[in-house]
């Protein structure tokens, strides 16, 4: 069988051509697919355009890192106009109040003057002063026949009466910030408890006591003892399961 001519291919090729496989293609690959087409039989099928074909799979790495053979930065310059940043601190030249807290203890807390309160007992500190603090000990605090230490009422609320807030109705000029540490977790307090010592002009934060205790010392060396006070449990304490 001879081939056709190539003015002939070139009649046929529209109408030989499917109407996708017409433009996709280039000249060369669809004279191919013509001739193939001619030559094969319904028993070997031909790929066509595809044959010789090869398919490559391209990965793309990042450009290596310029990793610098040595971190040494040479001699130490004596310029004096580099930047000391230990004269940055502008707390640093600040005594910290005496009432800081050192250490928090599952039984009680160390303080800055050398002051140890064990025994279980919380702490409120105010105006510079230390005083123990059991507000579990106060009526209307906690869930009532649920334990001596309950301060946590039905809905899953800290709550202290009023009678364990006495010192801030007393205290002269009150604090503008009451820092609450509520023990080894934050919990939400009641909304009676909030309203009772805004109602004092104060405002309340409330953390887990280590947290606490932390802002307490940084406010009160940065605003003075007299500005914030703070109402720390001991870590150790726990709900009593009713």
């Amino acid at each position: 069988m001879h081939l056709p001519s190539s003015a002939l291919l070139r009649k046929l090729r529209p109408s030989l051509l499917p109407q996708t496989l017409r433009y996709p293609f280039p000249a060369r690959a669809c004279s191919r697919l013509l001739h193939t087409s001619i030559q094969s039989t319904p028993t070997q099928p031909s790929l066509g355009p595809f044959r010789g074909l090869t398919t490559s799979t391209h990965r793309s790495f990042p450009p290596p890192s310029n990793v610098p053979a040595t971190t040494d930065r040479g001699p130490v310059s004596d310029e004096d106009t580099q930047t000391d940043f230990s004269s940055m601190n502008v707390l640093g030249n600040t005594p910290a109040p005496t009432t800081a807290i050192d250490a928090c203890l599952s039984h009680g807390f160390h303080l800055g003057n050398g002051i140890k309160i064990a025994g279980g007992s919380g702490c409120l500190l105010i105006a510079g002063e230390a005083f123990g603090w059991t507000p579990w000990s106060a009526p209307g605090s906690g869930t009532p026949g649920k334990g001596p230490k309950s301060m946590v009422n039905a809905k899953g609320q800290w709550q202290a009466g009023e009678a364990a807030w006495g010192i801030l109705e007393v205290v002269w000029p009150k604090p503008d910030l009451l820092i609450l540490g509520l023990g080894p977790r934050m919990l939400p307090i009641a909304p009676e408890t909030r309203r009772w010592i805004n109602e004092l002009g104060i405002r309340v934060d409330v953390q887990d006591t280590r947290n606490a205790a932390a802002q307490f010392n940084l406010l009160a060396t940065e605003r003075g003892a007299g500005e914030v006070a703070a109402a720390l449990i001991p870590i150790g304490w726990r709900e009593p399961r009713g």
